[in-house]
């Protein structure tokens, strides 16, 4: 689970309620026509936009990777293939199989390799698994930077609704108030929706977007040097040069 997401949107959200709370009621700030208006148009803009499955898997992948999303250590990966690699030189391909591995296409690549499977095959497949994960990823940072982007733009739309109702209806006193709502409203919800749910999950997909394809890139090649019998050594030292200059110094001093 990633608390760091769900602090932020829970000390956003608590700063904003307290602000309301201390300068009066809750239920002022409460109005169904601008909710309809900011979150209905953001998301038929975001459809028109995207194709419907494009945008429901965007959401699913933005709430995992959001709310669930688990940091992958590229150090523990390069230790672990290269004990892989180690189990391979002693008991050969089959000794792979009884090795518990929780990052799904390195398990996959060891099943590969177990099952003798040919490299270009492996490497192949391997690269459409990250290349698809990594599509999916980036389709869902485009649908969340698209409805952050559209949530302010309808924010202003419900606030030129509110004021034209205000407007034509300046006569009558009562109709002044909840049309100053809408008005006033939807900006709020519209600023609020971009800024502490939309354009934050985008930017998280991004950096997960970037750092994935860099693991997937090094569970790749560490899986090919298994498979072409590369000794662990030699294994750690290649995959090393995927990590971070202060990485890589840590690595070397546990080593």
């Amino acid at each position: 689970m990633d608390l760091a997401t769900i602090l932020g949107m829970l000390a956003g959200a608590g700063f904003i309620a307290a602000a309301i709370f201390m300068g009066g009621s809750f239920s002022q700030f409460v109005d169904p026509p601008s909710i309809m208006i900011v979150v209905g148009g953001g998301i038929a803009a975001t459809l028109i936009r995207f194709p419907l499955a494009g945008v429901v898997t965007a959401f699913s992948t933005g709430g995992k990777v959001a709310f669930t999303h688990k940091k992958v250590d590229p150090r523990e990966l390069i230790e672990q293939i290269a004990e892989m690699g180690d189990i391979v030189r002693k008991n050969g391909p089959l000794g792979l199989e009884n090795v518990e591995v929780e990052e799904p296409n390195l398990k996959k690549g060891a099943q590969y390799i177990a099952d003798g499977y040919d490299a270009a095959f492996i490497r192949e497949t391997m690269e459409l698994e990250r290349d698809q994960y990594i599509t999916r990823l980036s389709e869902g940072q485009r649908v969340f930077k698209s409805l952050g982007d559209a949530a302010p733009a309808f924010g202003m739309i419900g606030t030129l609704v509110g004021l034209v109702q205000m407007l034509a209806n300046m006569s009558d006193p009562s109709a002044i108030g909840p049309a100053m709502a809408v008005a006033l409203l939807t900006t709020m919800y519209g600023a609020v929706l971009a800024n502490l749910v939309c354009l934050p999950i985008s930017d998280k997909l991004s950096a997960k977007l970037v750092t994935e394809d860099i693991n997937q890139t090094l569970v790749i090649d560490g899986i090919m040097s298994i498979r072409d019998g590369k000794s662990p050594a030699l294994i750690k030292e290649m995959l090393t040069a995927y990590l971070p200059e202060k990485q890589r110094e840590s690595l070397d001093e546990a080593a």
